[in-house]
């Protein structure tokens, strides 16, 4: 069986061509795709070259990780999941290409457990997923966000997310004018405009390594960092600043499979909601303009690849 599938052959190397998946086994689940996002944190660095080496991880490769779609052939021993609407965190059935993440394609074939069972109703918004379980993994690791720098879809996540748990709203810093509006229930400001330097706790989600100094002098004595984007970069900052604050420096690694199942119930209850932070969309037969379009265009904040006309 063959499926289409955006591959990356190198850095801004990018097609839409068919490749031959793995077979089925008796607990794996094929799933026709619908949607898929396009992320801006670890494609972008794929798609640079500037991804750093780490298992798994080379050329030719199949991105990808936030998919939504329809089970529509099961093995043996996952009868039961014929016709579920599903959330794809990624993929490794190709024969001819990595499979990192591997959720951009028509079709996926992956274990069933890895199938996590969504409402259609939420249409394309399911692809955020992965996102949502990335920032409330980010937060349940530690204190709420006070201060949120970045108001990327990242950051409009851990915000929605602060205030569903209960906390008062972050402050959210951005110095793109462009994303300062869309705000739920808090403010985004320039981080010129904010005087403030007792921050218990600051979210960076903008990835910027060489903006530590600026982060840890706006905390309080013994305030938190944490660091929830990703970052190309080494990580730098001079030493006596965090010293007299007795800062405390956190990473928040990648979700869990709770986190995503935390996710559901809070979506399913509607303390969290996922709507309006998609922005563009394009036909996945366009993917060679997307991608460019999703990593440089300032008024994109998600894009999301159609799917559902792609043979």
């Amino acid at each position: 069986m063959e499926t289409s599938a955006i591959i990356l052959d190198a850095p801004e190397r990018l097609s839409l061509r068919n490749l031959e998946l793995i077979p089925l086994t008796e607990n794996d689940v094929r799933v026709e795709i619908h949607w898929s996002g396009i992320s801006t944190g670890t494609e972008k660095l794929l798609w640079t070259g500037k991804m750093p080496a780490f298992p798994g991880m080379g050329y030719p490769l199949v991105p990808g990780y936030e998919s939504i779609g329809r089970v529509v052939e099961t093995g043996l021993a996952a009868t039961s999941r014929l016709g579920e609407w599903v959330f794809v965190p990624g993929a490794n059935c190709y024969r001819e290409a990595r499979g990192l993440f591997g959720g951009s394609a028509r079709t996926v074939i992956l274990p069933s457990a890895r199938a996590l069972t969504i409402s259609e109703s939420l249409g394309r918004d399911g692809i955020l997923y992965a996102l949502a379980a990335t920032a409330l993994h980010a937060i349940a690791h530690g204190s709420p966000p006070e201060l949120i720098v970045g108001h990327g879809i990242l950051g409009r996540l851990l915000a929605r997310l602060t205030i569903a748990a209960g906390a008062p709203p972050p402050v959210v810093w951005d110095t793109n004018t462009a994303r300062q509006d869309g705000a739920q229930g808090y403010e985004v400001i320039h981080p010129e405009d904010d005087d403030r330097r007792d921050y218990a706790s600051i979210y960076d989600v903008s990835g910027d390594a060489s903006a530590m100094d600026a982060f840890i002098a706006r905390l309080a004595k013994g305030g938190e960092l944490v660091l929830a984007g990703f970052y190309s970069q080494p990580i730098q900052f001079t030493f006596p600043p965090a010293f007299q604050r007795e800062a405390r420096l956190r990473i928040a690694a990648e979700w869990q499979p709770e986190d995503l199942a935390s996710v559901d119930a809070l979506i399913e209850t509607g303390a969290l909601d996922l709507s309006g932070l998609i922005s563009h969309q394009a036909p996945a037969t366009d993917a060679a303009r997307a991608y460019p379009t999703a990593f440089a265009d300032p008024q994109c904040l998600k894009m999301v690849l159609d799917w559902r006309e792609c043979a």
